[in-house]
């Protein structure tokens, strides 16, 4: 009597956690409802608003906003900032996620509070603090000005600032990855004679390099659109130190709406590059899992 009542069981417990799963088909349009309602509010309308308002006067004058001096000044500053900023962050990035997910050390607790401090440090204060340690006023300004080194209102100032705020992107993407997998493979390869960078070009980085790639994403899209950090370190100074974010502050306080809207149009088209990118490599990612599964279930 007893094993027959623990073979009903789990039965029981399946038939009420699917009925409790199941919502009512009028609160999961409700639900939905809600959820569109928010996205069309908050995220479809502004961006709508933003091309409506860069192509109100024209292709010419959209054209024209674009291409002057100060913005294609600015357009290339963004450009040179991400293109060191993200590769840095990058080797960053891996090197912290292999080391934290596949080896114990003292002080990785540490190296993950460190990783996480961006997020939790306000962007202004990170460009505040970049002022005082390389400022003329600062720890190591009149060191630098002796030698005749600028980092703050220049272009090192900007790039140290935007690798401050994000650093943390590629290495959160890869740490619960790297974890997950575990460190058989790595193990197996070891056994049997490969060196640490065999493994780790031949066995670990194929493993995770859709992981890679998404964080890289995440990264150069939060490269191109930082302003709070950026704003601080770079003096605002207008065809050399702005980055596109600077630039349409500026056009906008100059009440420069058609410009200003022109230059913020093609940040959220950078913006819906990044949410397409993303999708594709998770796209990817979902179909290299299925047919991993299907391999094993085969073998």
């Amino acid at each position: 009597m007893q094993a027959q009542s623990l073979t009903a069981l789990p039965t029981s417990r399946a038939g009420t956690s699917g009925h409790q799963l199941t919502e009512p088909k009028a609160v999961r349009w409700l639900l939905t409802f809600l959820a569109l309602a928010f996205l069309a509010l908050f995220l479809i309308l502004p961006l709508a608003a933003v091309f409506v308002q860069a192509l109100e006067k024209g292709l010419e004058t959209y054209w024209a906003a674009i291409t002057e001096p100060d913005a294609l000044t600015a357009i290339r500053l963004t450009l040179i900032t991400a293109a060191i900023s993200v590769p840095i962050n990058l080797v960053f990035g891996i090197a912290a996620a292999w080391a934290i997910a596949k080896f114990k050390f003292r002080g990785k607790a540490l190296l993950v509070t460190l990783i996480d401090l961006p997020f939790s440090v306000s962007p202004v204060i990170s460009g505040l603090i970049y002022v005082l340690l390389f400022g003329l006023q600062g720890w190591l300004g009149p060191w630098l000005a002796e030698h005749d080194i600028r980092i703050i209102f220049a272009v090192p100032g900007i790039v140290l600032a935007t690798i401050f705020v994000t650093f943390p992107f590629v290495a959160r993407e890869l740490i619960p990855l790297m974890q997950a997998q575990g460190t058989e493979e790595e193990e197996e390869a070891l056994v049997l004679g490969a060196s640490g960078w065999q493994t780790f070009w031949r066995v670990t980085l194929p493993n995770v390099i859709w992981g890679v790639l998404y964080g890289v994403i995440l990264c150069n899209a939060r490269a191109m659109g930082e302003f709070g950090a950026v704003s601080v370190v770079s003096g605002h100074i207008r065809g050399l130190t702005n980055t596109m974010p600077l630039h349409v502050e500026i056009l906008y306080n100059e009440y420069n709406f058609a410009a200003a809207f022109a230059v913020a149009s093609l940040l959220a088209l950078l913006a819906l590059f990044t949410l397409a990118a993303k999708m594709l490599l998770e796209r990817k990612a979902r179909q290299k899992a299925k047919t991993t599964s299907e391999q094993i279930g085969v073998v």
